[in-house]
């Protein structure tokens, strides 16, 4: 018996020691319209993912122009660089994985604007990963609302007078309904044993960032706003990978919006030019067990406000670009460690 016992003992001592957690690396990067905005940008996209080669990225703002599969394209392109990575046609969005994509999905179809999610399958080191990417409504910007400026034709308003009018201008942007099919999507996957990966432009901040120590920062006047797609996510058990890393919003805002664009005229990048629209509103959010082990900003360090460039003075540690910045937003890369 208590050989048996030893034997056992062993066995268990070698599962454990062979068990060991499998770093997955993820870019969120919206590339403005593939990059065709930015003299040189699209050169830049390619130059920059072959640079940093993660897992998985994860595009916003795909436009597939010329009807012409723009991730294929991306794909070849990276190839003949010696960087190998497997893609699939999707409109809005894009996804590339390093690893065989075993499966895909569109969970929200792209409809007038109002963004997209999709989803690939794919396995690394035997871990099974769902990994989404999304691109959420640009048309319905509350987060514009609030310093004063239509999120559709960014002419000036009145700023709202209550939180309850700045959520009921975001529920036309049906955001809330797109993360929800995400949720519900996601929950079924995890219940196969994948391991759940969001990253996208969600064109909408975090509650966490618009809280009562930045309420008369950025234009915020004042306003406490529970954003709904964070909170909902929050809400179902997901992780916001940069704020679990870095919970002081003040030392750590992780602005990824709006980005100088080296070279452009800031005129030509903010959207709102009298207001300090400064947000961070691309993520990677991940399901409950992930260990979150680094994220960094992934662009320049400068931000536009009120149609100038300023230089963010904050702790927030950045990945620089080698050339050409092709984006007005800035990207997020994390490394995260699946058990």
């Amino acid at each position: 018996m208590k050989k048996i016992l030893s034997v056992a003992l062993m066995c268990a001592a070698a599962v454990c020691a062979g068990a060991k957690d499998t770093e997955v690396s993820v870019l969120q990067w919206n590339i403005w319209q593939e990059g065709t905005s930015v003299k040189g940008g699209a050169e830049a996209i390619v130059e920059e993912i072959a640079r940093l080669q993660p897992d998985f990225v994860t595009l916003s703002e795909v436009r597939n122009y010329n009807d012409v599969d723009y991730t294929a394209s991306l794909v070849e392109a990276l190839k003949s660089k010696g960087v190998e990575y497997h893609s699939f046609r999707s409109d809005d969005t894009g996804l590339l994985s390093r690893y065989p994509i075993t499966d895909t999905l569109t969970v929200f179809p792209l409809c007038n604007d109002h963004g997209s999610i999709y989803r690939l399958l794919a396995e690394k080191e035997g871990k099974k990963l769902a990994v989404y990417t999304a691109h959420l409504d640009y048309l319905d910007d509350a987060y514009y609302n609030v310093r004063g400026y239509d999120g559709s034709t960014w002419k000036e308003i009145p700023i709202p007078a209550t939180v309850e009018e700045v959520l009921e201008r975001n529920v036309r942007s049906q955001r809330d309904d797109a993360i929800k099919l995400f949720i519900k999507q996601a929950e079924k996957d995890m219940a196969a044993g994948y391991t759940v990966i969001l990253g996208g432009d969600f064109n909408e901040p975090s509650h966490r960032d618009w809280t009562a120590v930045t309420a008369d920062m950025f234009d915020h006047h004042g306003f406490i706003v529970p954003w709904t797609v964070t909170t909902l996510l929050e809400e179902a058990g997901f992780v916001d990978t940069y704020r679990t890393l870095y919970p002081d919003v003040l030392a750590y805002p992780g602005f990824t919006y709006p980005s100088d664009v080296p070279g452009m005229a800031p005129e030509k990048v903010t959207w709102a030019p009298k207001a300090d629209e400064r947000d961070r509103i691309d993520y990677i959010w991940v399901s409950p067990g992930v260990k979150i082990e680094d994220a960094v900003i992934f662009g320049p360090k400068e931000s536009v406000v009120r149609s100038k460039v300023v230089t963010e003075q904050t702790s927030d540690r950045f990945i620089e670009p080698l050339g050409v910045w092709p984006t007005d937003h800035k990207g997020l890369l994390v490394k995260l460690l699946i058990p």
